[in-house]
């Protein structure tokens, strides 16, 4: 064999390492299966709803991520133990989630049986999103009281559209959602449909 057939043909064999690796690489990256995102959320006028909407929208546009969406006595045990990541949205009331979140979370244990011991919902991403009447009406308390009850169940929490969470002020002086919140919420769904993928697929490598 010449050195120049020698030279061409190991080129060849070069490129063709760098291909196999290359389509190794990219498929590592791929998130494995569907990343299953639940929204849950407790609303009476409405307001609340439409940011679980946003939530799921932005969850939506993620590629490979499976979204939910349900009020929060509508959930079931199965339904929870199959997502990969679970946000919450409450109106907020006298500074804290709303008791049907509340007795959303009590759940677990009184209507679910889940072990506390078993931490059934562990390392699963948990998130949050609130609405109330005015700017300070205990946002940001009501998102840790969210949170501290994921916390407690070994769930790993995140954040989104906001340093907590994603939240509105729905009260005379700004009626509704608005377009700048609902923005918020879209942020918060893709960040935790993005987290979930990410940890899914560390978790199965």
């Amino acid at each position: 064999m010449n050195k120049r057939k020698f030279l061409k043909q190991a080129g060849a064999a070069s490129v063709a390492a760098g291909l196999v690796l290359a389509s190794r690489s990219s498929q590592a990256q791929a998130p494995g299966g569907d990343t299953k995102v639940l929204i849950v959320y407790h609303s009476v006028t409405g307001n609340t709803e439409k940011m679980a909407k946003g939530v799921a929208e932005g969850a939506n546009g993620v590629s490979g991520a499976s979204v939910g969406l349900k009020k929060v006595g509508e959930v079931t045990a199965d339904e929870l133990l199959a997502c990969d990541a679970l946000v919450v949205g409450s109106p907020i009331y006298f500074a804290n989630m709303a008791s049907e979140v509340k007795a959303f979370f009590d759940s677990w244990a009184l209507k679910f049986h889940f072990p506390f011991t078993e931490y059934k919902m562990r390392n699963k991403i948990g998130a949050a999103f609130v609405t109330g009447a005015s700017i300070s009406n205990g946002k940001e308390t009501t998102m840790q009281s969210i949170h501290a009850a994921m916390l407690i169940n070994q769930m790993s929490v995140v954040s989104g559209g906001g340093a907590f969470g994603a939240s509105a002020t729905t009260g005379p002086d700004s009626p509704g959602v608005d377009e700048k919140e609902l923005g918020a919420a879209r942020a918060l769904g893709k960040r935790v449909a993005e987290f979930a993928a990410i940890t899914k697929r560390g978790s199965k490598s």
